[in-house]
């Protein structure tokens, strides 16, 4: 039987808020028996009532926050990623983004939603096979990570960590 559109919606609601990792469109479009674009439709029409849908390379979620976050700016080499973002997760934080402060075109701001070794590496592997480079790198390595956890004592580890290992830029 194939759900109205209002019953669908509910349903796609209720199912991304019932998983903690992301849920591929095709997966979703084949549970509801509708094509991917009505996914992509039913998502956009999710968030115009204001339900935190996320959109990842991975799939789609709905945005829990953590009980706290904050911002740390950091610089450091390419082959120094994997080393800061393990650092991170391996603390039992996760790193929901990175951003840039660019001069002329403002803050460019991505999603990466990593929160353990397995999202570091598959977040490694889509850089080296593609033809971007990091975001960090248009601004001569400094950037910003929005690290969430659940309590204050876990971000002042990851704060204390970055900055031993010289990834923390003080202002």
């Amino acid at each position: 039987m194939t759900l109205s559109k209002k019953d669908r919606l509910t349903a796609l609601e209720k199912r991304l808020k019932g998983t903690d990792t992301p849920l591929p469109g095709d997966e979703l479009a084949k549970a509801f028996d509708v094509s991917r674009q009505v996914i992509v439709q039913d998502i956009g029409l999710l968030r115009a009532k204001a339900v935190p849908v996320i959109a990842t390379s991975r799939g789609y979620y709905i945005e829990v926050a953590n009980g706290h976050q904050r911002v740390f700016k950091c610089r450091h080499r390419d082959d120094q990623i994997t080393d800061e973002l393990n650092l991170i997760v391996d603390l039992g934080a996760s790193c929901e983004d990175v951003f840039v402060e660019h001069r002329i075109y403002g803050k460019i701001n991505a999603r990466m939603d990593v929160k353990s070794r397995k999202d570091v590496q598959n977040f490694m592997n889509n850089i080296y096979t593609s033809v971007s480079t990091p975001l960090k790198n248009i601004t001569d390595g400094y950037h910003f990570h929005t690290v969430s956890a659940d309590d204050e004592k876990t971000l002042d580890e990851v704060e204390a960590m970055l900055e031993k290992e010289g990834f923390l830029v003080k202002e």
